[in-house]
């Protein structure tokens, strides 16, 4: 169990890949809220996608309907609970994730002691692990939940795996001529304090472009606000930049992100993504925890640390960091040869 949100999904899934090799006849299925549920489909070691339905519960809140509200979670849990699970790993460890652990029934519910179990939910755990040292990645940590099992590795971690047919498709869908470098300036509303201003990652474009030949595509999510972001990129970057394919589905911008050279942006989700797929990251710090937020160590990534900006009239962001420092990180990953095209096919 890890609910939400997408990084944090997204950096679980090396972790909870151990499970499967611990347990390889076992059904092993995941429960997510519907805005993560995207990046588990397709997943070859994961047998069930269990959504949780938050947001029909918080309209049914909102619109003060009761008895809506009711039948939407008695469905739900007696759902849950038919399934009879055996186990439980809560990496989530909050009190909502607690109770949906204590609603499936199981005998043995798994979660994180303090601090790392919130919300007093280790009171409702069976067995609590206790991770140390406090201040480690968010991977090292969730693996420290697994190896409390007991589970020890056997062969590589799985990372993300992108369907052959569905990295072909996307590859067209950028269409011909070198592979570019993927920029997502964008971030959660509720993470908007991450975002570096869309100029700085302009320049970038055209450095980019103009010292290196390498064209860059700007990436969204679905909001009008990342949308504004990457537009505002995009126009201050004339013919070094454009608009990457829209994508419907995470594992779309998975696609999209292993067909990539490099991807620069801030510490969110999709970065982690990127990482994931093994294409190398610029990642992009502000006041995030440098340790607990370091990338997937399977793939080489260079971590630049902006300041907070001064300049109240800075809409889109609050952070400042220089585009030649994000060009320096990027010649360094991209190495001499300047890392040539990769064939198109199954992203790691």
């Amino acid at each position: 169990m890890r609910l939400g949100a997408v990084g944090d999904v997204a950096r679980t899934l090396p972790a909870a890949s151990l499970v499967r090799a611990a347990y390889p006849g076992a059904h092993l299925a995941w429960l997510v809220e519907p805005g993560a549920a995207s990046l588990l489909a397709g997943q070859p070691w994961i047998d069930e996608v269990l959504v949780f339905p938050r947001p029909a519960l918080a309209q049914a809140l909102r619109a003060f309907a009761p008895g809506s509200l009711l039948r939407t979670l008695r469905a739900f849990l007696t759902g849950l609970r038919a399934r009879r699970f055996e186990l439980v790993v809560d990496f989530h460890s909050i009190l909502r994730s607690a109770l949906l652990s204590l609603a499936t029934g199981a005998r043995r519910r798994v979660g994180y002691g303090p601090p790392f179990g919130r919300e007093l939910a280790w009171a409702l755990a069976t067995h609590r692990a206790r991770v140390a040292p406090a201040r480690v990645s968010r991977f090292e940590r969730n693996e420290g939940l697994v190896r409390f099992l007991g589970v020890e590795a056997k062969g590589p971690l799985h990372a993300l795996h992108v369907a052959s047919a569905v990295s072909v498709a996307m590859r067209e869908r950028l269409g011909p001529g070198p592979l570019p470098v993927a920029m997502h300036p964008g971030t959660s509303p509720e993470a908007a304090h991450k975002r570096v201003h869309p100029s700085v990652f302009a320049r970038a474009a055209r450095a980019l472009s103009t010292e290196l030949g390498i064209p860059t595509v700007v990436t969204h999510g679905p909001s009008e606000d990342d949308l504004r972001l990457a537009e505002a990129v995009v126009r201050e970057a004339p013919g070094a930049a454009r608009l990457a394919p829209p994508t419907e589905t995470l594992i779309e911008l998975a696609a999209l992100f292993a067909n990539v050279r490099l991807a620069i942006g801030p510490d969110t989700g999709p970065l982690h993504v990127a990482a994931l797929v093994g294409t190398p990251i610029v990642q992009l710090l502000g006041a995030t925890d440098p340790v607990e937020n370091a990338p997937w160590p399977g793939t080489p990534s260079r971590s630049l640390h902006a300041v907070r900006s001064r300049d109240g009239a800075h809409r889109h962001g609050a952070l400042e960091l220089s585009a030649e420092a994000i060009v320096a990180a990027a010649r360094e990953l991209l190495g001499p040869d300047r890392a040539p095209e990769r064939a198109a096919g199954p992203a790691r």
